[in-house]
């Protein structure tokens, strides 16, 4: 299933009686999940059609037959965002839930690549006296939604708890930061020019960066448009996942990095980061608020950034797919 703000909601029914329920069952929900992060909304779509025999986009359209005013952009977008991020709702649904929920916090941490909500719902089903069965279904209190997140610091960055105390005002910086960083990607995205048709481009976003999504499977690989208040530094890198696919394309790009040096021209340069080679251009550009600056800043981005897509987009292509070719 799917809401209408493009969440995905993934249902394991199960009768509790079964020992399976117990354990195995939230595993396999898990599992199903962590296939389902691997699709696109173009994948989605493609086997809802295949399913329904139909054409067009039978997802927003199931969609819109209980919520008519969705609108189609901001649907699609939010939608390809969860998938990506492995953002869904998870529900067990079993007729007689009994077992206390503490030994799930195992299974949360196995899977700690996705954002997902587990909740667990009772149906119990009562015989009726005329031979009817009446099913009441409860979801369960105490314990019964468990949340993981997870925070995701690109680099150059760094995380800091605040004190409870300061919560209010931290909450109102972040806001108004937020604002203010999407009014800064805002004025970047109105500037950009992709030679790439395929190429995906992001919304302004409200942290001090966008992803653009390279073709690895799982969403394992982009390139990271940022800016670093602290360090007056914009600059544009390709990043990946620990593992898989995105991880093997830019061991691959790396290698050759005599060639990609010359292609990406500029001030790129090859270098490491948590073990891992990362190919970056950076620059400092102090006093972004000066509006002279500022379009100095978003020229350089704009180019960089198509330069980047231009040069990586194929080669990260080509070393997935070998990746999954070796993987069979």
């Amino acid at each position: 299933m799917v809401t209408s703000s493009g969440l995905p909601v993934l249902v394991e029914c199960k009768l509790w009686r079964n020992p399976q329920a117990r354990r195995e069952v939230v595993g396999q929900i898990l599992d199903y999940a962590k296939e389902l992060s691997r699709w696109s909304s173009s994948d989605l779509q493609r086997a809802v059609r295949q399913r329904l025999k139909c054409d067009g986009d039978p997802v927003l359209e199931k969609v819109r037959e209980t919520t008519p005013e969705t609108d189609e952009t901001l649907f699609n977008d939010a939608l390809t965002h969860n998938l990506r991020r492995g953002r869904f709702l998870l529900l067990i649904v079993g007729d007689g839930i009994r077992e206390g929920v503490e030994a799930i916090g195992d299974y949360l941490q196995a899977h700690a690549g996705l954002h997902f909500s587990l909740g667990l719902v009772e149906l119990p089903i009562f015989a009726l006296p005329d031979g009817g069965r009446l099913v009441v279904p409860r979801v369960l209190a105490r314990t019964s939604l468990i949340t993981r997140t997870v925070v995701a610091v690109p680099g150059g960055f760094t995380l800091e708890p605040s004190d409870e105390e300061a919560a209010d005002l931290a909450a109102n910086v972040n806001s108004a930061l937020g604002s203010e960083q999407q009014q800064f990607w805002q004025g970047l995205l109105e500037r950009l020019k992709l030679d790439d048709p395929e190429q995906r481009v992001p919304g302004p976003a409200r942290q001090g960066y966008l992803n653009f999504m390279m073709p690895a499977p799982g969403g394992t690989s982009w390139i990271n448009a940022y800016r670093n208040r602290k360090l007056n530094e914009i600059g544009v890198e390709l990043l990946s996942s620990a593992n898989g696919a995105g991880a093997y394309a830019r061991r691959v790009i790396a290698d050759d990095w005599a060639t990609v040096k010359s292609e990406l021209g500029g001030t790129a340069e090859l270098t490491e980061r948590d073990g891992r080679p990362l190919i970056v251009d950076r620059r400092t550009v102090p006093g972004l608020d000066k509006p002279e600056i500022r379009e100095q800043a978003y020229d350089w981005l704009a180019e960089r950034v198509n330069t980047f897509v231009n040069v990586l987009r194929p080669r990260v292509r080509s070393a997935a797919a070998d990746y999954e070719h070796h993987a069979e």
